[in-house]
């Protein structure tokens, strides 16, 4: 076991360290900083020190040593104290102790302990992965304004050849914002041009879609049946909708395109169902059948299955 070890662990989670009878290391916190000198940055770290007179046993590092090496409290404080033995000896024999990753303790001529921290380790976590650098110095151009005076002393001579050359500058400018504009104008144009199309074949094909969802969909008439009320004569074991003549039909379905209806109809004849093609509604749809019946009392029945095993959207139609 290394003191030295178990010390620098803990300065990285508190800011005072107590090593008992010997004196406690303290850190403080401080910012990132540029030596201009140098051009060095320096990353936040924290700043090591040493205060012989705080020699309190708080218990922190006794307690640390026996967690982290699962001894007692009493064989880490005896510990404690033995290392603390040799290090006196050390400072009593040499002009210094090195405790290693912290820093170097020595005496003054008049006993005091000095100390002088070490640099290589950052106890700040949160600048895990920071170190310090250097950088070159960056040298900027300076830019002089050079006076010509030979400008100012030569005379300007201008001609009607070079007047009449100049004359057409503005004309050149002018003509240079002019296509400028229309060019701009033109880009814009293109660019709406296509814009629109893309909205237009967007519009196309999403009308076609709906089309062609709407031609194979099938049109249920969801209106509730409203049953006449029954009223029961014991001398007649017919109901009162049992007219002569009336057929009671259960509707499977209304299609826009008759293929699909032929389509339904042999598909409920494969699950056993006498499907018919019952014609064309006000609608212009046509109309399939599950079943149809004389008695209103048997296709009610058969509706009430059909509902509860076929589906819930098939209704009942009596015509005569």
């Amino acid at each position: 076991m290394v003191l030295e070890h178990y010390i620098s662990d803990l300065l990285y989670r508190y800011n005072c360290v107590v090593v008992p009878g010997f004196g406690a290391f303290l850190t403080q916190r401080t910012s990132a900083k540029i030596n201009q000198d140098t051009n060095t940055f320096y990353a936040p770290t924290k700043l090591l020190a040493f205060n012989g007179q705080l020699t309190s046993n708080d218990g922190l590092l006794a307690s640390y040593i026996s967690e982290t090496d699962r001894i007692s409290f009493e064989v880490a404080h005896n510990f404690i104290e033995e290392q603390v033995k040799k290090w006196e000896r050390t400072l009593a024999n040499e002009s210094s102790l090195l405790v290693k990753n912290i820093g170097v303790l020595s005496r003054n001529n008049e006993g005091s302990l000095l100390f002088q921290p070490a640099s290589e380790i950052n106890y700040l976590t949160s600048s895990f992965g920071l170190s310090n650098f250097s950088s070159l110095p960056i040298t900027r151009e300076v830019l002089k304004e050079e006076i010509v005076e030979l400008e100012e002393n030569i005379p300007l001579v201008i001609t009607s050849e070079r007047r009449q050359s100049t004359g057409f500058r503005p004309y050149l400018k002018y003509a240079a914002v002019l296509l400028l504009a229309f060019s701009t104008g033109l880009t814009a144009y293109k660019v709406f041009e296509k814009q629109r199309t893309n909205e237009e074949v967007a519009r196309t094909n999403a009308r076609e879609y709906v089309t062609k969802q709407i031609q194979e969909a099938t049109f249920f008439d969801l209106t509730p049946l409203e049953l006449p009320t029954v009223t029961v004569d014991a001398t007649n074991s017919k109901l009162p909708s049992e007219k002569e003549g009336e057929m009671h039909h259960i509707i499977a379905g209304a299609f826009r395109i008759k293929a699909n209806a032929e389509r339904k109809i042999e598909e409920l004849k494969a699950k056993g169902y006498n499907s018919t093609y019952y014609g064309t509604n006000d609608y212009g749809l046509h109309v399939v059948t599950y079943e149809s019946f004389s008695d209103a009392t048997d296709a009610l029945n058969a509706l009430k299955e059909i509902k509860r095993v076929q589906s819930k959207d098939a209704w009942l139609l009596s015509k005569k």
